[in-house]
């Protein structure tokens, strides 16, 4: 696991070591760098060694280095893909390491290399003979990709701060951006709150021809559901005994490392079942489990946690989060970041990562269950919503939720009261955008109080648009799993992890986004998934007589903080957005929110996010990096 950066265009070495500076956290054991003046093509690399320690140093050249690669992540498939480049007569350098496979399989495949590596990754290819640049991104979004482009320069790096670590590259905000990160808590898709710097997808791959300048973007690989019906037929024990055979197989592939390595646990049934097969593969006692707890019980998931811990009779860790912590981790965790985010879980994410390094270099996770396998509460309320939005008209509905804003307001993790008025919220709007808005910090009609120039709902949610209109089945739970899987995974679980834990230098590893589980989820019918009000059906049968009863049945808290009755006791920073959008009208909210007369929670997270992460670069108003042309 690693860092990289890298450029074409002016700045040179002064440039690079800046931008590699900037991301030591990700890499503390090692960098690497190429400069091609001629060419003006630099490229740097951080690295956190995991695998082949003593041979794993990038960038990494072919014998007659002219295929180049710096490189972030792991690929888990790569003893496989090296022996099968060996007996096509590729002659490997490394022992085991992975990097290497990038390199000779690139030279045999090109760029349909990447739809053969089972992993997480973003990389960039130099090919010599062919005068380009390939950069990618993993099927599912595990490891980040940020470029710029624009004034004769095109850069690139793992994390967003990197690249402003360029002397050429301006610091402004992006009013398009801005709003979509009020809208889903997250950047989604391609945008960042950053003019002219965006993301690669996941499962994308670009083309950046070095004579030209030219980008082409290309999907190599796109989540879609496509249920075989084939699969109906079979015999559910049957298709749960695959399940848990292609568990136990990404397990035992994740295992690889040559560090220490640990495993998160929630309590929740995605983590005890990585526990589960870990524990088939390895001693318990060997097993280091790793958890967060909250004096707060509603939140608190440690009892589960420590009933998974006792049953496989690993080696259990448990931390417990208070407000004292929270004041403490917020002091820099936004700056680290390096971009605003709206989702509290960051916190609580960070705080395990740190806990956890204190002990491993390499942590398996349960990030992706839920999205695969309908493990989420929008899937027990779609029918409910779909009957309701039916036959209520909108005058009542409007009433309703009038009245709903008088309800007593609760701190406790999903609340009666929270969940009536969010979703009241999202029912407000058209299907096709019902579900990013329940879970919004800023709902459309709103964001007119905090920007001049407020987006139509259509645009503020394109992202979530296109992929219900993308959907091959038409159906809302399809539909539903898919807005899971393509948006709120990668741009939110799966960021929040990667950043969370490399700011500890922490690799972190998930399970469930395996590619022959992906493949699998994307084949399984619905019904195996969400039946007769059940959710993950299929995953719980197979983790029958796995796990203790008790954890299979449990209710769902996910990951949360007490993050409303947190932010009631601390002070609002200094705003750093003045002129891009109305702060007085954010202080009015927050101290209705702390004079417990409304519940905006979301909103404020995420401002104050904004507000920091601008602190990290040294902004004082607007949004415009003091190195900025004008």
């Amino acid at each position: 696991m690693c860092g990289i950066v890298g450029f074409v265009g002016p700045g040179g070495p002064p440039a690079l070591r800046a931008m590699m500076d900037r991301l030591v956290h990700r890499g503390p054991d090692g960098e690497g760098w190429f400069e091609d003046p001629e060419q003006r093509v630099y490229l740097g690399h951080r690295r956190l060694a995991v695998i082949d320690l003593h041979h794993g140093a990038q960038p990494m050249w072919d014998a007659d280095r002219q295929i180049g690669v710096v490189y972030n992540g792991e690929i888990y498939n790569h003893t496989a893909l090296r022996k099968e480049l060996e007996a096509k007569g590729h002659r490997f350098l490394t022992d085991h390491c992975d990097t290497e496979v990038l390199i000779h399989g690139y030279r045999e495949w090109g760029r349909s290399m990447l739809e053969r590596l089972n992993g997480m990754f973003a990389l960039c290819l130099l090919d010599r003979p062919g005068n380009k640049l390939l950069l990618a991104r993993d099927r599912m979004g595990e490891k980040p990709l940020y470029y710029y482009s624009g004034d004769g320069l095109f850069a690139f790096a793992s994390e967003p701060h990197a690249l402003f670590e360029h002397p050429e590259v301006a610091l402004n905000l992006d009013n398009e951006g801005l709003q979509k990160l009020f809208a889903y808590g997250y950047s989604p898709g391609k945008s960042t709150v950053f003019k002219d710097v965006w993301k690669l997808h996941p499962g994308e791959a670009m083309t950046y021809d070095l004579a030209s300048g030219s980008m082409k973007l290309e999907r190599y690989f796109t989540f879609r559901l496509e249920p075989d019906p084939t699969m109906a037929e079979r015999p559910p024990q049957e298709l749960a005994d695959e399940l848990m055979e292609l568990l136990e197989r990404a397990v035992a592939l994740r295992l690889e490392a040559d560090v220490p390595l640990g495993l998160f646990v929630s309590g929740g049934i995605d983590s005890s079942a990585i526990l589960a097969c870990a524990c088939g593969q390895r001693r318990p006692d060997s097993i280091n489990a790793f958890t967060i707890g909250f004096k707060e019980k509603s939140y608190d998931e440690s009892e589960f946690a420590i009933l998974a811990a006792r049953h496989f009779g690993c080696r259990h860790h448990l931390r417990t989060l208070t407000i004292d912590d929270t004041r403490k981790n917020l002091t820099g965790l936004f700056s680290d970041l390096g971009e605003p985010f709206g989702d509290p879980s960051i916190l609580p994410t960070s705080t395990l990562s740190a806990f956890a390094r204190e002990s491993v270099t390499v942590a398996l996770s349960g990030d992706g269950g839920d999205e695969l396998f309908a493990g989420y509460d929008p899937f027990s309320a779609l029918r409910a919503a779909d009957i309701y939005a039916k036959s209520v008209p909108k005058p009542i509905h409007g009433l309703a939720r009038q009245i709903a804003n008088y309800l007593p307001l609760s701190d406790r993790n999903m609340s009666f009261d929270y969940k009536i008025r969010r979703g009241l919220m999202g029912l407000s709007y058209p299907k096709s955008i019902r579900l990013p808005v329940w879970m919004s910090p800023v709902e459309p009609d709103e964001m007119k109080a905090f920007f001049a120039d407020p987006l139509p709902a259509e645009q503020l949610y394109s992202e979530a648009v296109e992929v219900w209109n993308d959907s091959v089945t038409g159906n809302d739970i399809d539909r539903t799993l898919e807005f899971f899987t393509r948006l709120y995974l990668p741009d939110d679980i799966l960021l929040k992890t990667d950043r969370a834990a490399m700011m500890h230098s922490l690799e972190v590893r998930a399970v469930f986004l395996d590619n022959d589980i992906v493949d699998f989820a994307m084949r399984l019918p619905r019904e195996f998934k969400f039946r007769d009000g059940r959710r993950k059906w299929l995953l719980k049968e197979a983790l029958d007589g796995v796990l203790p009863k008790d954890l299979i049945e449990r209710r769902k808290k996910g990951f949360g903080i007490p993050v409303g009755a947190w932010l009631r006791e601390l002070e609002p920073p200094s705003p750093r957005t003045d002129g891009v959008m109305n702060n007085d009208e954010v202080m009015r909210r927050w101290h209705s929110h702390r004079e417990g007369r409304a519940d905006n929670r979301l909103l404020l997270w995420t401002w104050y996010g904004l507000q920091e992460a601008l602190a990290g670069y040294g902004e004082s108003t607007g949004g415009t990096h003091p190195r900025a042309k004008t």
